[in-house]
């Protein structure tokens, strides 16, 4: 384990209002999809018994190494299990461990503090380090690979569709036009060459110039949408009734995934809304806990920025009675 192991640290956003959506059976099986730095499944574990058990999933080598110290403190190593995996593999973990289902799931789709904030990780734009922004660093594609190797046009497509960034076209030329000259290597390189492409007035908003591209760049190396499209897919067949499903999501792009794959559980009847009565078969899988995502506090937002733009959302599995229609 390397000092940088020990010091993961990752503050667990929205914790009690998760802790109490997932409403944990002492005797329950339960997977934190994002086991990150062990703050939400710390919580988990320690409203489990003796039969209870935690899966928690991870593909940063960093996050399950602080979480093996973690789970060694509170000595939990009997109820608490940990694997290395993207969490839309949950399906194959599960059938790995003979488990059919479990009685919650949890997925905080953030990036953990410690990820952010080492600069060698390279995802931030706010600190000088190599452009990396892999949560699995075994993995080959790297934002580096992504900059200096894209087209054009797939980097316009990137920071379009994932960064919602007006200028996508713009940035994306100024990025071919620089590395024409020598490769982009750096974080600091990146982020001052997409300040410098924007026009002037866009460089006064309140958040940082590149914070969408980053964005972008962050999900297209790490398969961040199509993951979560796969997760939000599996889960609900591997809950028992009853069994809950809470999603943090910290950007729109993923609260509207989330957000229709709720709705459509709830509500899958395709009939056409002129007819009297339903034919088409389709029943609801469960019901949203709430009718609005839960956010931060004041009080968690101040102690968190990180926690400002977080949404969490909850489905519930129907009851037996429902399961044998």
């Amino acid at each position: 384990m390397t000092s940088r192991d020990c010091n993961f640290h990752h503050l667990p956003v929205l914790f009690d209002e998760c802790m109490e959506g997932l409403a944990i059976q002492p005797d329950g099986i339960y997977v934190d999809c994002t086991a990150g730095g062990g703050g939400h499944s710390s919580g988990i574990v320690a409203r489990l018994g003796e039969k209870g058990k935690l899966i928690s999933l991870d593909k940063d080598d960093e996050a399950l190494a602080a979480c093996e110290r973690r789970r060694a403190e509170l000595g939990a190593e009997d109820k608490w299990v940990l694997v290395k995996t993207d969490f839309s593999a949950i399906a194959d973990v599960l059938k790995g461990m003979n488990i059919d289902k479990v009685d919650g799931v949890l997925a905080d789709l953030g990036v953990s503090s410690h990820q952010i904030d080492t600069a060698d990780r390279g995802f931030s734009y706010m600190q000088d380090g190599p452009l990396d922004m892999r949560m699995n660093q075994e993995q080959a594609l790297s934002a580096e690979t992504v900059v200096n190797e894209y087209s054009v046009a797939d980097l316009t497509r990137i920071f379009r569709d994932y960064g919602e960034e007006r200028f996508a076209g713009r940035i994306a030329s100024a990025i071919e036009k620089r590395r024409q000259e020598a490769p982009i290597r750096t974080t600091t390189d990146l982020a001052d060459l997409i300040r410098s492409a924007m026009p002037h007035t866009a460089r006064k908003e309140d958040q940082h110039p590149a914070r969408r591209c980053f964005q972008a760049i962050r999900i297209e190396v790490n398969h961040e949408l199509a993951s979560v499209s796969n997760l939000l897919e599996t889960v609900p067949a591997v809950l028992n009734a009853n069994g809950r499903f809470a999603v943090i999501s910290f950007h729109s792009l993923e609260d509207r995934l989330v957000k229709e794959a709720f709705r459509k559980l709830e509500n899958p009847c395709t009939c056409p809304r002129e007819f009297p009565m339903c034919v088409c078969g389709k029943r609801p899988m469960g019901r949203q806990i709430h009718s609005k995502p839960i956010v931060a506090s004041k009080k968690e937002a101040m102690e968190n920025k990180r926690s400002g733009c977080a949404k969490l959302r909850v489905f519930e599995r129907n009851d037996e009675e429902w399961l044998k229609q």
